[in-house]
């Protein structure tokens, strides 16, 4: 029994610090601590996170996975960097995974009651839109956009269709508020939120009536207000900089 204690204290730490290291190393790439293009290999890294090769190696896999790295053929890995092509493809394959869910979920919805957290979502994002929510209403507005998709993706009930948005959101610039707060600076920015709320209610409506078509093809058009965000921080270099990530952006494809 001491034995198997040991194993599994021993597991449960390396899983902590494979966790540590994939966050504290995710925040260097995004953050531009390290640079696109720059090569990183397993130990210089395991010397300036602290943390052995293995919680590192797991790191570098994953990241690979989610597209912040690319492997080279002779070994280790470089900073990937994105241009505007590709930051486009990643919000349009959110846009029709988001699309498949909401059809799914009007499709597959048993009673009204389903809904019931969706609409306690709304209202709570009904008010921090509202004017008088004032500017600290901008960070509660990502936080239940946030919720509010992944409301809607339990709705559609598929764990496939749940794995997949999860690979695409994790793309950098691909989730639902990825460049909101470069919208935020705007003189418009309120009114922005505003058709996003709208649209988001729409939604709601074409799954309560079970209108699968009309659903996917509102969500499909919600996500393109990302790529909206996108072109307006592209105007624009000092809401460029204020993007999660921005360093990662092809400096050439910025105009």
């Amino acid at each position: 029994m001491f034995c198997i204690q040991i194993g599994r204290n021993r597991g449960a730490d390396t899983m902590s610090q494979s966790l540590d290291a994939l966050l504290r190393l995710r925040d260097l790439i995004l953050n531009g601590d390290l640079a696109p293009g720059e090569r990183v290999s397993e130990l210089p890294l395991v010397e300036r996170l602290g943390v052995s090769r293995t919680p590192v190696r797991l790191a570098l896999v994953k990241l690979e996975h989610e597209g912040l790295l690319e492997a080279l053929r002779g070994g280790g890995y470089v900073v990937k960097a994105f241009g505007y092509d590709e930051i486009v493809d990643a919000i349009e394959l959110r846009g029709v995974l988001e699309g498949t869910a909401a059809r799914l979920a009007s499709e597959r919805l048993g009673r009204r009651s389903e809904l019931d957290a969706l609409r306690t979502c709304l209202r709570q994002l009904d008010s921090v839109v509202s004017p008088s929510s004032g500017p600290e209403g901008f960070n509660s507005y990502v936080a239940l956009n946030e919720r509010f998709h992944r409301l809607l993706l339990g709705l559609a009930k598929s764990a496939a269709l749940e794995r997949a948005i999860d690979h695409a959101t994790s793309l950098p610039f691909a989730s639902p508020s990825a460049f909101f707060f470069a919208q935020s600076e705007l003189p418009r920015s309120r009114e922005m939120l505003i058709v996003a709320q709208d649209q988001h209610r729409t939604i709601l409506e074409a799954i309560e009536n079970r209108e699968g078509a009309r659903a996917e093809a509102l969500a499909r058009e919600h996500a393109r207000l990302a790529r909206r965000n996108l072109d307006l921080a592209r105007s624009d270099r000092s809401l460029l900089e204020g993007v999660p990530g921005a360093a990662l952006i092809r400096l050439r494809d910025a105009v």
